[in-house]
């Protein structure tokens, strides 16, 4: 297969990109090095990506509506795994604008490249935070997904409703995967595990929101990874038992499916920081603050339909991966 990987430079993207190379894949690698953070981190993941056979870079902001058709036409891919994104609840706060740009009109032009090309199954990323205000746990895409709590979430769940539209009227397969805390090495700067060892290594006190009540279903990035690629190698199908007179949520008369994907166990945010002191060797100086603005309480995924559809199955622990994450940084850095 030809396959395109939209944010290949970003964390999920990379490494995404790598499993599809190691299976023998043709890869064709976008991103515009966005500036969100450090622009060193994203070049020294795609330097690693360009060393590989089999792969090719393009500088290309999604949003862009006359290169991506161009890129379409001419590369014509088997298949796409769409994950380049405005990430970040925070950022949403103060740059709404950037959310609109890169993730409805970045999607929008991706999902019009896969309908004139007849690309053969589209994945794109979804998130955790579209379930919004729910508190029905563990999510379900069955349940509602309907009261984002801010518009990070809004945007990706309008990415859904947009596939859905592509599936109905050109029997584009759609597949969107709601991601849980995605946490390893060549992580990205803004996620907690990240901040909170670049904190105590310099010693500094680490933010700790909701007073440390918050629980978390941390996806360890190989885990995500593998769910992605396996995704990839089945195009969604349109459910047979879904009526219009009772529509489930997460399936549809068209090639669409919505899935979660992520650990399964949800961790309290201080168990998963007394492991990170355990693999540094140094206490956390705690600051405890309220809940922020646009959060959520606890996230907790419901995965069996991944594992129906590819025998998806989380194989690696947070005790595991948190090490794994700090032996990556220590090496990084050169610390």
């Amino acid at each position: 297969m030809k396959v395109l990987v939209t944010g290949a430079a970003g964390f999920i993207g990379a490494h995404v990109a790598h499993r599809l190379l190691d299976r023998g894949e043709t890869v064709v690698g976008v991103d515009n090095l966005d500036p969100y953070y450090d622009p060193a981190l994203k070049q020294a993941r795609l330097d690693r990506l360009v060393a590989r056979d089999g792969f090719e870079s393009v500088h290309l902001n999604i949003a862009d509506r006359e290169a991506m058709p161009a890129l379409f036409e001419a590369q014509r891919f088997d298949g796409v795994v769409h994950l380049a994104a405005q990430a970040g609840v925070r950022h949403s706060l103060t740059h709404p604008h950037d959310y609109i740009d890169s993730n409805v009109t970045g999607t929008l032009n991706v999902l019009e490249g896969c309908r004139h090309t007849n690309v053969g199954h589209l994945v794109y990323a979804s998130t955790s935070s579209a379930y919004g205000l729910s508190t029905d746990m563990p999510f379900s895409p069955q349940g509602t997904a309907d009261h984002p709590a801010a518009i990070y979430a809004a945007s990706k769940r309008a990415t859904e409703l947009m596939a859905h539209s592509y599936s109905h009227l050109y029997g584009l397969p759609t597949t969107g995967l709601r991601f849980f805390t995605v946490y390893g090495p060549w992580g990205r700067p803004d996620m907690a595990l990240f901040l909170f060892t670049k904190k105590m290594l310099a010693g500094e006190s680490i933010p700790v929101f909701n007073h440390g009540q918050h629980r978390r279903d941390f996806t360890y990035v190989d885990d995500i990874s593998e769910g992605v690629v396996r995704i990839l190698y089945e195009p969604a199908q349109p459910d047979p038992e879904w009526s219009s007179d009772a529509p489930t949520l997460g399936t549809s008369c068209a090639p669409w499916r919505i899935y979660n994907i992520g650990n399964g166990q949800p961790v309290p945010l201080m168990d998963y920081i007394a492991r990170l002191e355990e693999c540094l060797g140094i206490e956390a100086q705690k600051k405890l603050l309220p809940m922020q603005a646009g959060d959520i309480e606890a996230t907790s995924a419901d995965v069996s339909g991944l594992f129906d559809a590819v025998g998806y199955r989380p194989q690696v622990s947070v005790e595991e991966g948190v090490k794994n994450f700090v032996d990556w940084y220590r090496a990084f850095y050169k610390i």
